[in-house]
């Protein structure tokens, strides 16, 4: 099916490196006036001069948006990111009011577009999609390990530590908070104080959940991560040879036409072979 020769152009437009570059700019730029709209004091003196910038970045999305459309037509809608980009870009006319508000807010996630317009970005997010059957299966292992140690430890340390081990609660919270290691020490202290074996308990808890379990999903996201690399470059080696191949056939092309206009002239001329 021949391509129209606007919609083409488009198209070429758009995936020209210093096309992309821009747009990557323009979407910094509108982080950094996003983050500029939070201090009063820029606001008063400069508030004008940021409006007027902000929305500038924002005729540069509509524009880049709707010439993606022009240029994919049905086909822009049938992925994700495209969506992505133009449900953020669309928040952006939400009109103002308080029922709004938190529409309005999330005008702020029009800072996300860099990841689905940098290539590296969209692959580590596919990757960590592509990690939730496997981190799932691993959350609930971990779950089920939280819970049943939560049990033991309401028993053992009930009593003596009723502070982060009075009640199941408590204890699911207070070994959750060992797992993230975060103030570990005077959690487990009161326990292994007055229990001289406690330390045992707590050692082999740390050991399954920190060491054990939060590593599979290190090692999960490490895989995903790595598998989406080769499917990504795949990709992009697909990309290059159809690039090539395209422009190997308009030189073909180019050259027939040049050896058919040749042969007419000659004919013209009436120039024997």
């Amino acid at each position: 099916m021949d391509v129209h020769p606007a919609r083409e152009a488009a198209r070429r437009l758009i995936e020209r490196p210093a096309f992309q570059w821009f747009v990557i700019a323009v979407i910094l730029l509108n982080a950094a006036i996003l983050g500029l709209g939070t201090y009063e004091r820029w606001m008063s003196e400069y508030g004008t001069l940021i409006n007027v910038v902000g929305w500038c970045t924002l005729a540069v999305f509509v524009v880049e948006i709707a010439l993606r459309i022009f240029a994919e037509g049905w086909r822009f809608w049938r992925g994700g990111w495209n969506v992505f980009d133009f449900v953020v870009v669309a928040i952006a006319f939400v009109p103002s009011g308080s029922a709004s508000g938190v529409l309005r807010v999330l005008r702020v996630l029009r800072v996300l577009r860099l990841l689905s317009t940098v290539r590296s970005m969209r692959t580590v997010v596919a990757a960590l999609v592509t990690t939730i059957p496997g981190m799932s299966s691993i959350a609930l292992l971990l779950l089920i390990l939280l819970y049943v140690s939560a049990v033991v430890a309401t028993q053992l340390f009930g009593t003596t530590d009723p502070e982060h081990f009075g009640t199941l609660g408590q204890s699911l919270l207070s070994l959750f908070q060992v797992t993230t290691g975060d103030d570990w020490a005077n959690v487990v202290r009161a326990a292994t104080e007055e229990h001289t074996w406690a330390w045992a308990f707590f050692l082999a808890f740390v050991v399954l959940s920190t060491y054990i379990v939060l590593n599979l999903f290190i090692a999960v996201a490490v895989e995903a991560l790595d598998r989406e690399v080769e499917e990504d470059n795949a990709e992009l080696a697909e990309e290059v040879e159809q690039a090539v191949d395209d422009s190997t056939a308009t030189i073909l092309a180019a050259i027939a036409d040049l050896k058919q206009q040749v042969a007419a002239l000659e004919a013209r001329l009436e120039v024997p072979d």
